[in-house]
């Protein structure tokens, strides 16, 4: 018995040792249970073995480097016992013949934590780890990659960002550091590929690239693949706009191996081989340019085998399967038994090159824009093959698996979008991506099972810093997130990058900044976006960003001088650059109103359209040229005014104004049904109803004005005796047949094309079901650019008075925003009139 007990103990301790890695575990105080990292008379050094990987080194000396940022002084990296002192950190692998095998022989780590674990770390303190030494700290890997996160673990604990680099976050010096006793690990990661898509990086990465390193080449890769290790990413799709990463620096390949980056290529660049190494192979062997496997069959494997053969000693993840060249939709008439035909070849050509079975090299097939029809139509491909789905470019999910049938044994991933070349305009320039949506669709995601590749396209990288943030955290462990505290996650951001003391307010300007550039993206946006004559409209958001830049300019004067490069790259430029367009394109409204009725104050707002063209260029140029010492020079190069289509032009081309105009902007508020409408929030329900399985939740700061309302878990789809639905209580002033429109985000039909249905209803009445979505077939609609779904349903009311409106789903996924009711009056607006005074009984 006395020998149950003390295993019970064990076991208990065990556990209350087993600390998340994210809770803070340095300090700058000496508190009881800690060991002394750097203190005035004390040095650190840094214990690896001899021959430790070269990936592993690399982050080592990173650290080494780290703790002089923090400290002033670097520490010594040993491989000999011998003459070591107090403090120091001691890194190592399991299963590698390390000093971290020793210990665990010794019982001072548990080899349970790590041993057949996948890119996991332990950091903990231990008691005499060599003769002569009291104790120390270690960190330890299951494998290499997750050695190296242990080791930027570290180095994000003691104070240095991600970032540092990339958005030159300033590092804080500190005189004393100190470690907080325990064991401390962030598991394994949930989805096992998680990166980046490098896209579209002309001309503004690949400008910057030049200029700084030469290209985008094994120079700029090193600092690409740095970061993406610091963030516990592992994976990426490299730059393609005229690039081949293989061929461009034959150091390149070498070096993600050695990092521990795991390289793959885009959707349609199959077999290790970009589009630009097509090019190049059919020229320099003077071979036919028809990328067409019917007709082009043999150059194509040869090429492919090629692309096989010269990376197969790398890790990667080989894209199969086929597109049109460039990017483009395969011919008409393509047929599915000719792309099963391509597959089935290009693994043949995978287990010839490797002399294994085909199925030891991990693939992907991109179920991307019609290549999803192929599979919808039947296309399928063996069982170890991951398939990639894909968003609609704009952050929208298509397609998720089918949880009541038999899941594909490869599993799923997802390719999601925060930068977009395409219609009806491009979305390159700055970050348009309010984390509340992306969580939401990347939720539904992993609900249904979407766990083996999570890639994201990114753009240039640069103005995507915080997004990229929140999809690689995201991705390591989904369920850490839900919709209360998307808030404070951005909180933690802003604190890691600036400090406490502004924290609060920075997150607060970056939550709304990405919200109203996803109320219409910023090269959308021109002058008939928002409506002038209708609700106060475009005044209203003109306003919004007015104040938000006001705040951040206000903000900028208690930064210290250190941080300011940091927060002009991450807060004030994006903030203020964006309001200066809704001035620019508010003024540009305005001058046509008032030229069209003869009033010569046009004149005025034609030089305001002028004066903030003007500062466009200024904000600009101060990013490329100024911050930083000049450091980005290029960076901010992409063109954001003037789109007439969805290509873009090299330069910005200032709107069109009128001199000559007069007369204000209707100046009324309108309220409730005596206007004639009734609008409402969709937060503001008068009942809700759950069930045991599903209930309902309000994400705020969700979509375009408010906030949205959605049901959870996002994969329980409501039985035939659920009833889950949303009600709400409306006073008519008169009667008849009114159209209620119901405002939803754009979810696609991810559902296997049925569509998403709800049912909707006044006071108990037959409910009239809709499907709002299950048309969709892939093209590009308006109301994806526009990012919302108006549902519309027409309903009569026979007499004035109190009257419920009922909404029921029948399905996940459904995010209601708002609701507007026409009984007459309502007016077009792109946001929706604003809410009406809403009455509670």
């Amino acid at each position: 018995m006395n020998q149950l007990k003390i295993f019970l103990l064990v076991i208990f301790f065990g556990c209350f040792l087993q600390i998340n890695a994210t809770e803070p575990f340095i300090s700058t105080e000496n508190k009881a249970e800690s060991i002394v990292l750097k203190e005035k008379s004390l040095s650190l050094s840094i214990f690896t073995n001899s021959g430790i990987d070269n990936g592993i080194l690399r982050a080592v000396k990173n650290l080494q480097s780290d703790f002089q940022k923090v400290t002033g002084v670097q520490p010594a990296i040993l491989n000999q016992t011998s003459g070591m002192n107090s403090p120091f950190i001691i890194i190592g692998t399991v299963g590698t013949k390390s000093v971290i095998d020793d210990l665990i022989k010794q019982k001072k780590i548990d080899g349970k934590f790590l041993t057949g674990k996948k890119e996991k770390y332990v950091i903990q303190n231990v008691n005499n780890p060599f003769p002569g030494v009291s104790e120390a700290i270690v960190i330890a890997g299951s494998d290499k990659r997750g050695t190296i996160y242990g080791i930027y673990e570290m180095s994000q604990q003691i104070g240095v960002s991600p970032w540092y680099y990339w958005a030159d976050v300033p590092v804080e010096v500190k005189e004393n550091l100190y470690f907080k006793k325990g064991i401390y690990t962030d598991g394994e990661p949930a989805v096992e590929y998680r990166g980046i898509f490098l896209n579209d990086e002309e001309p503004s990465l690949g400008g910057w690239a030049r200029a700084t390193f030469g290209g985008i080449n094994s120079k700029f890769y090193e600092k690409v693949f740095e970061l993406i290790l610091r963030m516990k990413g592992n994976y990426i799709w490299p730059a393609m706009w005229g690039k081949a990463f293989y061929d461009d620096d034959a150091l390149s390949g070498p070096l993600a191996n050695e990092m521990g980056i795991i390289m793959g290529t885009s959707h349609h660049e199959p077999m290790a081989q970009a589009q630009t190494d097509w090019k190049r192979y059919i020229q320099k062997n003077n071979m036919p340019n028809v990328w067409d496997y019917s007709k082009n069959k043999k150059v194509l494997d040869e090429f492919w085998k090629k692309g096989i053969e010269r990376s197969k000693n790398w890790e990667k993840l080989v894209t199969i399967g086929m597109r049109g060249d460039g990017d483009e939709a395969m011919g008409e008439g393509t047929n599915i038994a000719l792309l099963e035909e391509i597959v089935k070849n290009q693994r043949k050509t995978i287990a010839r090159v490797t002399g294994e079975k085909a199925e030891k090299m991990p693939q992907v097939w991109a179920l991307y824009k019609e290549v999803q029809d192929y599979y919808d139509k039947g296309m399928r491909v063996p069982n170890d093959v991951i398939l990639l789905f894909c968003d609609d470019n704009w952050g929208n999910v298509r397609k998720l698996p089918d949880l009541s049938k038999p899941l594909h044994k490869g599993g799923y991933g997802m390719y999601y979008h925060f930068d977009y070349v395409g219609g009806p305009r491009n979305s390159k320039w700055i970050n348009i991506s309010p984390i509340q949506r992306v969580w939401e669709q990347m939720n539904l995601s992993y609900e249904h099972k979407v766990d083996k590749i999570w890639i994201v396209n990114v753009g240039d990288l640069k103005p995507m810093e915080f997004p990229i943030s929140f999809f690689l955290e995201m991705a390591w462990n989904p369920k850490q997130f839900n919709s209360k505290n998307l808030l404070e996650y951005t909180e933690k951001w802003a604190a890691q990058q600036f400090g406490e003391k502004h924290a609060k307010e920075i997150a607060g300007m970056i939550n709304l900044y990405s919200k109203y550039n996803r109320r219409v993206t910023p090269e959308t946006l021109d002058w008939k976006t928002y409506s002038l004559e209708n609700y106060n409209e475009f005044e209203t958001v003109l306003n919004d960003y007015r104040a938000l830049a006001l705040e951040a300019l206000r903000l900028k004067e208690h930064i210290p001088a250190e941080y300011q490069d940091a927060y002009f790259q991450l807060i004030l430029y994006p903030i203020d650059a964006c309001s200066n367009l809704y001035e620019m394109y508010y003024a540009v409204a305005k001058n046509k109103e008032l030229a069209a009725k003869k009033n010569v104050e046009a004149n005025v707002y034609a030089d305001k359209v002028k004066e903030c063209f003007d500062r466009n260029a200024y904000l600009d140029n101060q990013y490329n040229n100024v911050i930083a010492g000049g450091k980005w020079q290029h960076m901010m190069d992409q063109m954001k005014i003037g789109y007439k289509a969805w290509f873009d032009g090299k330069e910005n081309v200032m709107p069109e104004v009128t001199r000559v105009s007069d007369a204000d902007v209707p100046k009324e508020k309108v309220f409730q049904e005596k206007n004639g409408y009734v609008s409402i929030e969709a937060e503001n329900f008068a009942r809700k109803n759950n069930s045991e399985r599903i209930h309902w939740e309000v994400i705020p700061d969700f979509g375009k004005t408010k906030s949205g309302v959605t049901t959870f878990p996002q994969n329980a789809y409501p039985k035939a005796d659920e009833n889950i639905y949303l009600e709400y209580d409306i006073n008519f002033e008169s009667k008849g047949e009114f159209e209620v429109q119901l405002l939803l985000a754009p979810t696609l039909n991810f559902n296997h094309n049925k569509g998403l249905r709800y049912e909707i209803s006044f006071d108990g009445g037959t409910p009239q079901i809709v499907n709002f979505n299950g048309h969709y077939k892939g093209e590009l609609g308006r109301w994806q650019s526009e990012h919302i779904i108006k549902s519309t349903t027409k309903h009569q009311i026979s007499q004035p008075g109190k009257h419920t409106l009922r909404l029921r789903v029948l399905e996940p996924g459904i995010v209601l925003e708002k609701i507007l009711i026409n009984t007459g009056g309502l007016k077009s607006s792109y946001l929706g009139a604003p809410e009406s005074e809403y009455l509670t009984n």
